[in-house]
């Protein structure tokens, strides 16, 4: 065992146990160490030692395990995988499971970035791949842009231009493809549904270019929604009326760029809530930095007595924001952060209890799940980071009166760690 300064502090032989959640080391004279998977952030391995680097800053090295090295790191890789399926905000219904395949990740630049034996999972809204060796991974298939089917392999390009590569799948690879390929066309069917339901006079083609625009729930902008069919923006607006936004969208809408705006549909799993929801994103922003902006608002609902928050992110870095002397330099930054979001809030199932939490309350029992979906998901660290508060809906006038104070706030301060708190309650 060695501390966060690389300098060792005990060492020893000992029996290593595996548990369901938690890693046991017995040493034969000495202090017992009880770890949960939870605290391992980080698991590598070279020349038949592994390295567990744990959440204290500390690291683990287990060695000398002799013919059983390759089944402890399996058996410890699939146990610790399991439990962050939770935390990393994947758990959802599972619709496939039970293959065994080998894969391969490029990156961006297309450098191999992972590789092995795997078992890939297929829920209801992504493919998750646990791999023998080494962390799991999400796909949404949202994020998917190109599916080919060769040779039994399949490669899968995503947005993002990662790709992956799933092969050697022997009798499950066309279970596997055929409920894949179903799942996808599923998501597809809600979405063109819900705005069937908006528009009934709509024609097939324009639902299926709406569709490609809103495709698992993202928010479409307007500009793109009115380029198909203006209509069905008016309608959509008409659904957060119904839904119990409208006042609160009429004054976002008020401060806002108007054709920035995004509106989406979400029927099903939206975080640990079912049904069919609607969703806004309003960028709120000017050159003249003393205006109240800098900001992008955040609401969903069912319509079940409105929403309960709105939340609201930094557009840019409040350093940078003042430094904006023309309108078409910020909505390009709007239109990428827009993006960003989306994405964003697919990497987390549309979780928001993870964003709002302040680091102190991860500490809290209950809480601990989120720390490690924090550490692993770039999307929620982003998230987290770009923050400014959320506004509770106590009453119409308070939470109009607490909105218009958040984005004074937001442009009265230079300090990018500053979170806006009043009038904020706990739920």
């Amino acid at each position: 065992m060695s501390n966060e300064n690389n300098q060792e502090i005990a060492e020893g032989e000992a029996h290593a146990r595996l548990d369901e959640e938690t890693l046991s080391i017995l040493p034969k004279f000495g202090e017992v160490l009880f770890i949960s998977y939870r605290d391992i952030f980080e698991v590598s391995e070279k020349d038949y030692r592994i390295h567990l680097m744990l959440s204290s800053g500390e690291t683990l090295t287990l060695s000398n395990l002799g013919y059983k090295y390759e089944d402890f790191l399996r058996v410890l890789s699939k146990l610790r995988n399991e439990l962050l399926l939770k935390d990393m905000l994947m758990h959802e219904t599972l619709r496939k499971s039970g293959a065994e395949a080998e894969f391969v990740l490029y990156a961006e630049n297309g450098v191999e970035q992972q590789k092995g034996k795997c078992e890939p999972r297929l829920y209801e809204t992504a493919m998750v791949i646990l791999p023998e060796k080494g962390e799991i991974f999400r796909v949404p298939y949202s994020s998917i842009s190109k599916i080919n089917e060769e040779d039994y392999a399949l490669a899968i390009e995503m947005e993002s231009e990662r790709r992956i590569v799933i092969s050697k799948m022997g009798a499950q690879f066309d279970p596997f493809t055929t409920t894949l390929s179903r799942l996808m066309n599923e998501l597809s069917i809600k979405v063109q549904s819900s705005l069937k339901e908006l528009l009934p006079r709509a024609n097939p083609m324009v639902l299926r270019q709406a569709a490609r625009f809103m495709k698992e729930g993202r928010a479409a902008k307007r500009s793109d929604i009115e380029s198909i069919s203006p209509e069905l923006w008016r309608e959509m607006e008409n659904k957060l009326d119904i839904m119990g936004l409208k006042e609160e969208y009429e004054l976002l809408k008020s401060l806002s760029q108007q054709e920035k705006i995004c509106i989406g549909l979400k029927r099903g799993l939206l975080g640990d809530l079912t049904g069919e929801y609607i969703w806004f994103l309003i960028p709120i922003y000017d050159t003249n930095e003393t205006k109240p902006g800098n900001a992008v608002a955040l609401e969903a609902t069912s319509g079940e007595g409105g929403g309960k928050a709105t939340y609201f992110f930094k557009l840019v870095s409040r350093k940078e924001y003042p430094t904006f002397e023309n309108m078409e330099d910020l909505h390009r930054e709007a239109d990428n952060f827009i993006k960003k979001i989306n994405q964003c809030m697919l990497a987390i199932n549309f979780r928001r209890e993870p964003i709002y939490l302040p680091d102190e309350k991860l500490e809290d029992p209950r809480y601990q799940k989120y720390k490690f979906a924090i550490a692993k998901i770039p999307e929620l660290r982003l998230l987290r980071e770009r923050f400014i508060g959320r506004v509770i809906h106590s009453s119409h006038e308070q939470w109009k009166k607490d909105v218009m104070d958040l984005l004074k706030f937001n442009v009265s301060t230079q300090n990018d760690d500053a979170k806006w708190r009043q009038g904020e309650k706990d739920g």
